[in-house]
């Protein structure tokens, strides 16, 4: 699609000129078609809109859906300066100009080149997935960028302690329905401490945050990195940070990704590794993982295999000496009535800043709880004075006797269960309506290589355990 830059440039600065371009994508289409746009001189604004046809298909058999996005004359190359924005399919157009852009995109003026329209066929119907691309450039003075402002990586913390977080959050900068303010708002009600930003697959909402944060709240900065094998938390990055996510795990991209993701200041987190919606499964191993989210939302059957899954990589590791892969939960909150902070993860953390949050979430020194009513005190103990805590390991001769204790708020009703390299061997009685209690356990660093503790409401379908209600990190035992 060219808008040529011609003689006639000097009249069209001062009104509008509109293009459509249509097209069909077949099934097996790639990951992303780039429809090129040339921008002459003097755009003001480029305006992009789009509709697709919806065919009825049949049971069982996915239907259309088109993601959407765009570059700029920088170009499309994979990790390249020409990102724009990416709205996935939660927008039918967006803007982008000098002093504003539509979230989810970048603000920056419109130059001159080959910008290039980012088509995104997430899910193609057998009958093939019919497009129509509306450009409208309009003409004049281009505006001026605002300075982006970040919010601050630190809070009004209370030294080493307990904070809470919740580092998987949407808002209207990517497929959210909430506003930055809201999301803080909701936040603090909820109890949290730190939160993340993880937009899908753009940086754009870094630069509104900062009227958000404040004492008594943290925002990290960071993405969801929305891959076709899986999604991905980049936690804590430094400010304008972009990751792309345009690559499978057949292409071998990912590793290197994590590790700019990591050169930046952020965390790698794989998110719902079980989800069951297309592209949503993780594909990429955990080798670059700083830590897995285990339960994301609702506790659901996927958290559970998540769980499962997660907990024999610690029975590897304990068996290999290697290192091993925290846990962490958030809650993935995009639109009412998902809550904020339910779950979040519980951090012992020297301090509410963004390196001593991450540094108690690379450490596991960290549990995940259902709401801000649950606190945990988990710890191990073993001769001579030796005490371990969270994500620590207690150093004693593999038949010195150890002792493991849990205590609980907030978990009425609920059951405390032990479980090691073994599995559960060790249930308690329901907790009181107090929803207080404890629990203690011996055992010896032969018997377990690690112990962690959950608590588990009811069951609701027998034999399996019931919902969880809270779950800690392992303490390892043994020299």
């Amino acid at each position: 699609m060219s808008f040529a830059d011609d003689a006639a440039a000097a009249e069209r600065r001062s009104g509008k000129e509109t293009k459509t371009v249509r097209g069909t994508l077949p099934t097996g289409s790639p990951d992303f078609v780039y429809l090129p746009v040339d921008v002459p001189r003097g755009v003001r604004e480029i305006h992009v809109a789009y509709t697709y046809e919806k065919p009825p298909v049949p049971a069982g058999t996915v239907g259309n859906a088109l993601d959407i996005g765009v570059f700029d004359e920088r170009g499309t190359d994979l990790g390249g300066k020409g990102f724009r924005g990416w709205s996935g399919g939660a927008r039918t157009e967006f803007f982008v100009r000098a002093d504003d852009a539509t979230p989810g995109y970048i603000p920056g003026p419109v130059r001159a080149g080959r910008w290039h329209i980012a088509l995104g066929p997430y899910t193609v119907a057998p009958q093939g997935l019919p497009y129509e691309v509306t450009i409208t450039l309009t003409y004049g003075a281009p505006g001026t960028t605002p300075k982006p402002v970040y919010p601050p990586e630190r809070a009004g913390g209370r030294g080493r302690a307990w904070y809470r977080g919740d580092c998987h959050l949407h808002t209207w900068y990517s497929d959210g329905r909430r506003t930055p303010a809201e999301i803080g708002a909701l936040a603090r009600a909820a109890g949290l401490d730190f939160i993340n930003s993880s937009e899908h697959n753009t940086h754009s909402a870094h630069a509104h945050w900062s009227e958000v944060a404040g004492d008594d709240l943290l925002v990290l900065l960071g993405e969801e990195i929305t891959t076709r094998n899986g999604h991905v938390l980049a936690i804590g990055t430094e400010p304008g940070t972009f990751v792309d996510w345009r690559y499978r795990a057949r292409d071998n991209r990912f590793g290197h990704y994590a590790r700019a993701v990591r050169r930046s200041g952020g965390l790698v987190v794989p998110a719902h590794p079980h989800a069951t919606c297309v592209g949503c499964n993780w594909k990429f191993g955990f080798g670059e993982a700083d830590a897995v989210e285990v339960w994301n939302g609702a506790y659901s059957p996927e958290d559970e295999v998540a769980l499962s899954e997660w907990d024999n990589a610690l029975v590897a590791a304990a068996r290999g000496g290697r290192r091993w892969t925290p846990a962490m939960g958030n809650s993935d909150a995009h639109r009412d009535p998902d809550p904020v902070g339910r779950p979040q993860t519980v951090v012992l953390a020297d301090d509410l800043t963004r390196e001593a949050v991450q540094e108690g979430i690379r450490a596991g020194r960290s549990y995940i709880a259902e709401a801000k009513e649950v606190e945990l005190a988990f710890s191990a103990t073993g001769g001579k004075g030796r005490h371990a805590g969270i994500g620590e390991r207690l150093r004693v001769d593999a038949d010195a006797p150890v002792t493991v204790r849990l205590d609980v708020k907030g978990a009425p009703g609920c059951t405390i269960r032990f479980v090691t390299d073994q599995g559960v061997l060790f249930t308690s009685p329901p907790l009181p309506e107090s929803g207080t209690g404890s629990a203690e356990w011996r055992t010896t660093a032969s018997y377990a290589a690690y112990v962690r503790a959950e608590v588990r409401k009811p069951q609701v379908a027998p034999p399996l355990p019931g919902p969880m209600r809270a779950l800690t990190n392992p303490i390892f035992l043994g020299r």
